[in-house]
């Protein structure tokens, strides 16, 4: 266990899994008023001190869950018509979101122009139906729905993070700083982080190494011991969405703050579909300069619940016995 993993800890609590990093807790300035509207205001918010996974949860340790428990994925079964009004029956057949690299540049209002529902796509063939998870044992679990992610958080003996803990674990103890590892993007022309270098979505130069996920612990960890907690894949946290200026008393320190009710994170653009949104943390290997410049801890964005894709994934927590 390495000297970051333990910081500040308390002499009564005991690593409670493996490959875990205490993250001590505190007050922080959470959110940006220099970026999306989502992140805005920003607001001082206070955590508790809670463990994390060093790295988010890999295709090792989903098959493995998944191997003793049976469980089947949403992205492996067909949905279920009364959720979708008007849906094609294609559309409802076990499926996931897949990125489709563009042959050109491309309007980017239009997201149609890259994602697409690939049936057959699911946590065991993330790149496709016709790939498989074999050599990428050490690569984050994606094609994961909210769900799916709960319930092997809750196998594990753990939970997910809310997103005032996660994006205080991101930031890594550098509070106020754009990036994980400080405010400048690319220190002396070295990729910090697993993202898009060129022009998104049809030119990438992968400048990182790598132009789909990367295998976890690929990059340098955090000031808290942890591994790509910006780029990679995006990840799941427990609260419900909504906009930083809905939050009440955000002139005040809150004491983490946990989202909205499930009903208040509708996405109004679809009022017939009725699918609760959760936020997700992080940014991916799709997050590019020219478009989605999310690949910092205030970044945040708004997911259905029962929408997986290619490059979302999770990571775990446990939170220290209160006194």
């Amino acid at each position: 266990m390495s000297d970051l993993a333990t910081a500040s800890l308390p002499p009564t609590i005991k690593v409670p899994a493996e490959d875990m990093a205490w993250i001590p807790g505190g007050t922080f300035r959470m959110g940006s008023n220099s970026h999306y509207p989502e992140e805005a205001p920003a607001h001082n918010v206070t955590v508790a001190g809670f463990w994390m996974s060093r790295f988010a949860v890999t295709n090792e340790q989903f098959k493995r869950f998944v191997d003793e428990t049976g469980y089947v994925t949403l992205a492996e079964k067909p949905a279920d018509p009364a959720n979708y009004p008007g849906a094609k029956p294609d559309m409802l057949l076990p499926c996931s979101v897949m990125f489709r690299k563009a042959t050109g540049r491309v309007d980017l209002s239009n997201h149609y122009n890259w994602w697409v529902y690939v049936p057959g796509a699911s946590w065991r063939h993330p790149r496709g139906p016709a790939s498989s998870v074999h050599k990428l044992m050490r690569h984050p679990v994606v094609h994961v729905a909210y769900e799916d992610a709960e319930t092997y958080a809750a196998w594990a003996g753990m939970t997910l993070p809310t997103e005032a803990e996660w994006e205080f674990a991101a930031r890594g103890g550098l509070d106020g700083a754009e990036f994980a590892w400080g405010d400048e993007y690319m220190p002396n022309g070295k990729p910090m982080a697993n993202t898009w270098q060129g022009e998104f979505p049809w030119q990438n130069l992968a400048e990182d190494g790598y132009e789909w996920t990367a295998p976890v612990g690929s990059f340098s960890p955090n000031g808290f011991g942890l591994y790509e907690m910006t780029g990679n894949v995006w990840e799941w946290t427990s609260d419900w969405f909504q906009d930083h200026g809905k939050i009440k008393k955000a002139c005040c320190t809150l004491d983490n703050p946990r989202g909205c009710d499930p009903e208040q994170s509708y996405d109004p653009r679809t009022p017939d579909i009725r699918i609760p949104r959760k936020v997700m943390k992080g940014g991916s290997y799709l997050c590019a300069p020219n478009y989605c410049q999310r690949y910092r801890p205030a970044a945040r964005m708004a997911q259905p619940i029962d929408t997986a894709t290619c490059h979302l994934g999770f990571r775990c927590i446990v939170r220290a016995p209160s006194s």
